[in-house]
């Protein structure tokens, strides 16, 4: 499914109906150009006082130990068509700001502003980006490294370009297509609150 397939309801840029979250992709890796692209992309999101909490630990290309020891950490279900997506990585936010020590409630708002910005980017450059919640939190933190008190797991993301959806288990075909969304009207409220009905 594409652009031309979703129907907004006000104008926007075609961009934001481009961005889905495929699980079929090409296991050819991306080049150096692509990736520096991506994550120069996260790098300019915004953030609360400019701390920029995100930190992503990647492996690049299946069957290298890199990309192994953090498909690793996803869940068997997304290791299941997350093995083909030539970069896998986990997200983490971190939890106090660095001038101050305080704790950070923003981080999590700030590193979806990087998850977003990195998948307009894959766009930008004819990739995908497939965010996902189904992931041991507790091996991310022991496998790759990262000090659980300083940082909070927050997703996993596998890139690539668009594969065949013949390439997936036969359960998960059916749903390779974008999908749709609620009304605007239902979670914009003006000047106060109403819950729907």
């Amino acid at each position: 499914m594409t652009a031309t397939t979703r129907t907004p309801d006000a104008d926007v840029h075609p961009m934001f109906l481009d961005r889905w979250s495929p699980r079929a992709f090409r296991p050819e890796p991306l080049t150096d150009a692509q990736l520096a692209s991506l994550f120069e992309a996260m790098r300019w999101a915004p953030s609360s006082y400019n701390e920029q909490p995100w930190t992503v630990v990647y492996g690049h290309g299946p069957g290298t130990e890199d990309h192994k020891r953090v498909l690793g950490c996803l869940v068997p279900f997304n290791q299941s068509w997350a093995h083909n997506a030539p970069l896998v990585m986990i997200l983490f936010g971190r939890r106090r700001f660095a001038g101050s020590g305080k704790p950070n409630r923003h981080a999590g708002f700030d590193c979806g502003s990087a998850w977003m910005s990195l998948a307009l980017q894959a766009r930008v450059l004819g990739l995908y980006a497939h965010a996902m919640a189904g992931f041991d939190e507790a091996k991310a933190y022991t496998e790759l490294g990262v000090p659980e008190p300083d940082f909070e797991a927050m997703a996993a993301i596998a890139v690539g370009a668009p594969g065949d959806p013949a390439d997936l288990p036969e359960s998960l075909r059916a749903r390779e297509s974008a999908s749709s969304r609620v009304p605007a009207a239902s979670f914009v409220h003006r000047g106060r609150y109403s819950p729907a009905g």
